[in-house]
């Protein structure tokens, strides 16, 4: 059975290692904390194919595997760190610093700390769909209807539309 976890195991990794690290990237800001939540993900990831029946696809067990990993580091850091979650309309009154809309790099530099607001669902739903799942597939990894993931969606992409056009925050 180890065998199979670890050839099921290298397959996701492989197809999806990127991906991993583009949500790493996503729900921690902080390098050195990034790379343990990477690690967090792999390892959970890992021990997941023991018990995975393949009653959904690959891609959905790994982000489903990845976002609770992620969430679970992302409370335990709120527990021991002074990180303050917001909610979707708290993340409206973001403050105006004022910057140029600049290159795609900038442009990612100052999206990300928006994203990284968001509560643990929102911030799931958003990531899920950045990474090109479609309503139903995100509703198979979060529990959520997909016609309440559209509406999610549409309303997360609103809102951080808002706050990037309204210049912050900016990457330090």
């Amino acid at each position: 059975m180890e065998g199979l976890q670890d050839d099921r195991y290298r397959e996701a990794a492989a197809a999806y290692g990127a991906a991993l690290e583009r949500l790493a990237r996503a729900y921690e800001a902080d390098a050195d904390y990034r790379r343990d939540l990477l690690q967090e993900i792999h390892l959970a990831l890992w021990r997941s194919f023991a018990g995975w029946d393949a009653r959904c696809g690959l891609r959905t067990w790994v982000y489903r595997v990845a976002h609770n990993a992620a969430i679970s580091h992302v409370i335990r850091q709120r527990r021991t760190n002074s990180h303050v979650l917001v909610s979707l309309e708290e993340l409206e009154q973001v403050p105006d610093p004022s910057a140029p809309d600049a290159g795609k790099q900038e442009a990612l530099s100052r999206l990300l700390p928006l994203v990284q607001q968001l509560k643990p669902l929102d911030r799931q739903v958003i990531l899920s769909y950045l990474e090109g799942l479609d309503a139903a597939a995100i509703g198979e990894i979060t529990g959520l209807a997909p016609g309440n993931v559209a509406t999610k969606i549409h309303r997360i992409k609103n809102i951080l539309t808002h706050a990037f056009h309204q210049g912050g925050p900016h990457a330090e």
